[in-house]
Protein backbone atom coordinates (compact mmCIF):
# COMPACT_ATOMS: atom_id res chain seq x y z
CA UNK A 1 0.00 0.00 0.00
CA UNK A 2 1.22 3.85 -0.96
CA UNK A 3 2.52 5.55 1.84
CA UNK A 4 0.75 8.86 2.83
CA UNK A 5 2.92 11.85 3.11
CA UNK A 6 1.63 14.53 5.34
CA UNK A 7 1.71 18.23 5.77
CA UNK A 8 2.54 19.64 9.73
CA UNK A 9 0.69 22.80 10.29
CA UNK A 10 2.33 24.02 13.51
CA UNK A 11 4.46 27.16 15.09
CA UNK A 12 7.87 28.31 14.43
CA UNK A 13 10.26 29.25 17.07
CA UNK A 14 8.57 32.67 17.38
CA UNK A 15 5.45 30.85 18.11
CA UNK A 16 3.88 32.09 15.09
CA UNK A 17 1.62 30.17 13.42
CA UNK A 18 2.48 27.96 10.16
CA UNK A 19 0.14 27.24 7.21
CA UNK A 20 0.01 24.68 5.01
CA UNK A 21 1.05 26.98 2.18
CA UNK A 22 4.54 27.86 4.26
CA UNK A 23 6.23 25.01 2.65
CA UNK A 24 7.08 23.35 5.94
CA UNK A 25 6.48 19.68 5.22
CA UNK A 26 6.84 16.50 7.89
CA UNK A 27 9.08 13.96 6.46
CA UNK A 28 7.21 11.01 7.42
CA UNK A 29 3.65 9.08 6.52
CA UNK A 30 0.68 8.20 7.83
CA UNK A 31 0.76 4.19 9.74
CA UNK A 32 -1.03 1.85 7.63
CA UNK A 33 -4.82 1.79 8.93
CA UNK A 34 -5.67 -0.90 10.78
CA UNK A 35 -7.67 -3.51 8.74
CA UNK A 36 -11.51 -4.04 10.06
CA UNK A 37 -12.19 -7.71 10.59
CA UNK A 38 -14.93 -9.16 8.56
CA UNK A 39 -17.49 -11.06 10.70
CA UNK A 40 -17.76 -14.98 9.39
CA UNK A 41 -20.99 -15.27 8.42
CA UNK A 42 -22.30 -18.68 9.53
CA UNK A 43 -25.36 -21.18 8.50
CA UNK A 44 -27.30 -22.07 11.26
CA UNK A 45 -27.84 -25.50 12.47
CA UNK A 46 -30.64 -25.65 14.75
CA UNK A 47 -32.84 -27.29 12.02
CA UNK A 48 -31.56 -30.72 14.02
CA UNK A 49 -33.49 -29.71 17.42
CA UNK A 50 -36.34 -28.81 15.39
CA UNK A 51 -39.61 -30.32 15.35
CA UNK A 52 -40.13 -32.40 13.25
CA UNK A 53 -42.57 -29.98 10.75
CA UNK A 54 -40.17 -27.62 11.35
CA UNK A 55 -37.12 -30.29 9.93
CA UNK A 56 -39.60 -30.45 7.12
CA UNK A 57 -40.37 -26.96 6.20
CA UNK A 58 -36.63 -25.99 6.56
CA UNK A 59 -35.80 -28.64 3.97
CA UNK A 60 -38.30 -27.94 1.51
CA UNK A 61 -37.24 -24.39 2.38
CA UNK A 62 -33.62 -25.74 0.93
CA UNK A 63 -34.98 -27.60 -1.75
CA UNK A 64 -36.60 -24.45 -3.31
CA UNK A 65 -33.10 -22.31 -2.74
CA UNK A 66 -30.22 -24.17 -3.22
CA UNK A 67 -30.44 -26.04 -6.40
CA UNK A 68 -30.51 -24.13 -9.80
CA UNK A 69 -28.85 -20.90 -7.78
CA UNK A 70 -25.98 -19.51 -9.39
CA UNK A 71 -23.84 -19.11 -6.23
CA UNK A 72 -23.85 -23.24 -5.83
CA UNK A 73 -23.24 -24.94 -9.11
CA UNK A 74 -21.90 -28.02 -7.55
CA UNK A 75 -23.93 -29.07 -3.95
CA UNK A 76 -22.99 -32.35 -2.48
CA UNK A 77 -26.71 -33.93 -2.34
CA UNK A 78 -28.87 -34.37 -5.97
CA UNK A 79 -32.18 -32.52 -5.95
CA UNK A 80 -33.76 -35.90 -6.52
CA UNK A 81 -32.38 -37.29 -2.87
CA UNK A 82 -33.08 -34.22 -0.91
CA UNK A 83 -36.71 -34.35 -2.52
CA UNK A 84 -37.16 -38.09 -2.04
CA UNK A 85 -35.86 -37.55 2.01
CA UNK A 86 -38.33 -34.54 2.49
CA UNK A 87 -41.85 -37.01 1.00
CA UNK A 88 -40.46 -39.96 2.54
CA UNK A 89 -40.22 -37.86 6.24
CA UNK A 90 -43.47 -36.26 5.54
CA UNK A 91 -45.30 -39.27 4.63
CA UNK A 92 -43.66 -41.03 7.81
CA UNK A 93 -44.76 -38.06 9.77
CA UNK A 94 -48.88 -38.40 9.09
CA UNK A 95 -48.30 -42.36 9.39
CA UNK A 96 -46.81 -41.96 12.98
CA UNK A 97 -49.31 -39.87 14.13
CA UNK A 98 -51.94 -42.56 13.76
CA UNK A 99 -49.92 -45.25 14.22
CA UNK A 100 -48.08 -47.00 16.72
CA UNK A 101 -44.03 -47.43 18.63
CA UNK A 102 -43.09 -48.96 15.13
CA UNK A 103 -44.23 -46.28 12.86
CA UNK A 104 -42.87 -43.74 15.12
CA UNK A 105 -39.17 -45.36 14.81
CA UNK A 106 -39.43 -45.19 11.30
CA UNK A 107 -40.24 -41.58 11.57
CA UNK A 108 -37.42 -40.80 13.39
CA UNK A 109 -34.97 -43.11 11.00
CA UNK A 110 -36.17 -40.45 8.28
CA UNK A 111 -35.49 -37.93 10.45
CA UNK A 112 -31.95 -39.08 10.66
CA UNK A 113 -31.28 -39.58 7.24
CA UNK A 114 -33.17 -36.21 6.03
CA UNK A 115 -30.80 -33.96 8.85
CA UNK A 116 -27.96 -36.15 7.64
CA UNK A 117 -28.47 -34.72 3.85
CA UNK A 118 -29.11 -31.37 5.49
CA UNK A 119 -25.86 -31.02 7.30
CA UNK A 120 -24.17 -31.75 4.31
CA UNK A 121 -25.67 -28.93 1.93
CA UNK A 122 -25.30 -26.20 5.23
CA UNK A 123 -21.57 -27.49 5.45
CA UNK A 124 -21.27 -26.97 1.49
CA UNK A 125 -23.31 -23.46 1.61
CA UNK A 126 -21.12 -22.39 4.51
CA UNK A 127 -17.87 -22.86 2.45
CA UNK A 128 -19.62 -20.58 -0.50
CA UNK A 129 -21.75 -18.12 0.16
CA UNK A 130 -18.67 -15.67 0.53
CA UNK A 131 -19.58 -14.41 3.13
CA UNK A 132 -22.67 -12.46 1.83
CA UNK A 133 -25.93 -12.71 3.52
CA UNK A 134 -27.92 -12.44 0.90
CA UNK A 135 -26.00 -15.59 -0.89
CA UNK A 136 -26.23 -17.49 2.39
CA UNK A 137 -30.19 -17.06 2.74
CA UNK A 138 -30.70 -17.41 -1.03
CA UNK A 139 -29.93 -20.83 -0.38
CA UNK A 140 -32.72 -21.59 1.87
CA UNK A 141 -30.90 -21.57 5.58
CA UNK A 142 -31.19 -19.48 7.80
CA UNK A 143 -28.10 -17.60 9.32
CA UNK A 144 -26.53 -17.64 13.15
CA UNK A 145 -26.66 -14.49 14.87
CA UNK A 146 -23.69 -12.54 14.93
CA UNK A 147 -24.23 -10.84 17.85
CA UNK A 148 -21.89 -11.86 20.40
CA UNK A 149 -22.86 -9.89 23.38
CA UNK A 150 -24.19 -12.28 26.29
CA UNK A 151 -27.56 -12.21 26.92
CA UNK A 152 -30.33 -13.94 28.81
CA UNK A 153 -31.18 -17.54 26.90
CA UNK A 154 -33.96 -18.32 25.62
CA UNK A 155 -36.29 -20.86 27.62
CA UNK A 156 -36.13 -24.25 25.72
CA UNK A 157 -38.75 -26.33 24.81
CA UNK A 158 -39.35 -30.34 24.65
CA UNK A 159 -40.89 -30.90 20.69
CA UNK A 160 -40.98 -34.84 21.42
CA UNK A 161 -40.44 -37.68 23.79
CA UNK A 162 -40.12 -41.36 21.83
CA UNK A 163 -39.18 -44.79 23.36
CA UNK A 164 -35.56 -46.39 23.05
CA UNK A 165 -34.84 -49.60 24.31
CA UNK A 166 -36.89 -50.89 27.59
CA UNK A 167 -36.44 -47.86 30.30
CA UNK A 168 -35.02 -45.45 27.49
CA UNK A 169 -37.09 -42.47 26.79
CA UNK A 170 -35.55 -39.56 24.28
CA UNK A 171 -36.00 -36.49 24.24
CA UNK A 172 -36.23 -34.00 21.32
CA UNK A 173 -35.51 -30.51 22.55
CA UNK A 174 -35.53 -27.27 20.56
CA UNK A 175 -32.41 -25.87 19.92
CA UNK A 176 -31.22 -22.23 21.82
CA UNK A 177 -29.21 -20.02 20.15
CA UNK A 178 -25.74 -19.35 22.16
CA UNK A 179 -26.31 -22.36 24.22
CA UNK A 180 -23.23 -24.05 25.27
CA UNK A 181 -25.54 -27.05 26.27
CA UNK A 182 -28.21 -28.60 28.86
CA UNK A 183 -29.33 -29.90 31.53
CA UNK A 184 -32.38 -32.51 31.77
CA UNK A 185 -34.10 -33.17 35.06
CA UNK A 186 -36.78 -36.24 35.41
CA UNK A 187 -39.22 -37.56 38.37
CA UNK A 188 -41.17 -40.28 38.61
CA UNK A 189 -45.27 -39.40 38.81
CA UNK A 190 -46.47 -41.08 41.75
CA UNK A 191 -50.03 -42.73 41.66
CA UNK A 192 -51.44 -39.76 43.22
CA UNK A 193 -50.60 -37.85 39.81
CA UNK A 194 -48.06 -35.94 41.52
CA UNK A 195 -44.16 -35.78 40.73
CA UNK A 196 -41.84 -36.96 42.91
CA UNK A 197 -38.16 -35.65 43.51
CA UNK A 198 -36.72 -34.52 40.58
CA UNK A 199 -33.27 -36.69 39.88
CA UNK A 200 -30.34 -34.97 37.81
CA UNK A 201 -29.90 -32.68 35.94
CA UNK A 202 -28.22 -34.47 33.47
CA UNK A 203 -25.82 -32.86 31.07
CA UNK A 204 -26.42 -33.10 27.28
CA UNK A 205 -23.85 -31.31 24.73
CA UNK A 206 -26.55 -31.07 22.21
CA UNK A 207 -30.30 -31.54 21.64
CA UNK A 208 -29.51 -33.89 19.18
CA UNK A 209 -30.46 -37.06 20.99
CA UNK A 210 -31.14 -36.47 24.93
CA UNK A 211 -31.21 -40.36 25.95
CA UNK A 212 -32.25 -40.64 29.84
CA UNK A 213 -31.80 -43.96 30.96
CA UNK A 214 -32.66 -46.57 33.99
CA UNK A 215 -36.18 -45.94 33.95
CA UNK A 216 -38.76 -48.21 35.49
CA UNK A 217 -40.40 -49.79 32.93
CA UNK A 218 -44.32 -48.75 32.93
CA UNK A 219 -43.43 -45.42 35.39
CA UNK A 220 -44.81 -42.30 33.69
CA UNK A 221 -42.24 -39.28 34.23
CA UNK A 222 -41.89 -35.72 33.28
CA UNK A 223 -39.20 -33.97 32.55
CA UNK A 224 -38.01 -30.50 31.82
CA UNK A 225 -35.02 -29.28 30.59
CA UNK A 226 -32.88 -25.57 30.62
CA UNK A 227 -30.40 -24.00 28.39
CA UNK A 228 -27.17 -23.21 30.03
CA UNK A 229 -24.47 -20.11 28.85
CA UNK A 230 -25.65 -16.72 28.28
CA UNK A 231 -25.36 -13.78 30.63
CA UNK A 232 -27.48 -15.47 33.40
CA UNK A 233 -25.22 -18.64 33.75
CA UNK A 234 -28.82 -20.86 32.41
CA UNK A 235 -32.11 -20.60 31.07
CA UNK A 236 -35.74 -21.31 33.07
CA UNK A 237 -36.78 -24.63 32.97
CA UNK A 238 -38.98 -25.63 30.29
CA UNK A 239 -42.40 -26.42 30.91
CA UNK A 240 -42.89 -30.06 31.58
CA UNK A 241 -43.79 -33.00 29.37
CA UNK A 242 -44.51 -36.25 30.51
CA UNK A 243 -44.43 -39.80 28.83
CA UNK A 244 -43.94 -43.14 29.69
CA UNK A 245 -41.36 -45.52 29.98
CA UNK A 246 -41.89 -49.21 28.07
Amino acid sequence: MAKTPITWDGVDFQNKPLRFDSGLTWDGDLPDPTPVKMTQLRVLLNFAGATDHGLEERATAVHGGLYGNPAYPTPPVTQAALLTAITNFSTAIATAEMGGPADTAAKNNLREILIGLLRQLATYVQENHGNNLATLLSSGFEAASTNTASVPLETPSITDIINGNSGQLILRVEAVENARGYNVRYALIGANGAPGPFIGPVFFNSTRRMEVNGLTPGGNYVFEVCALGGSTGQSDWSNPVSHMSL
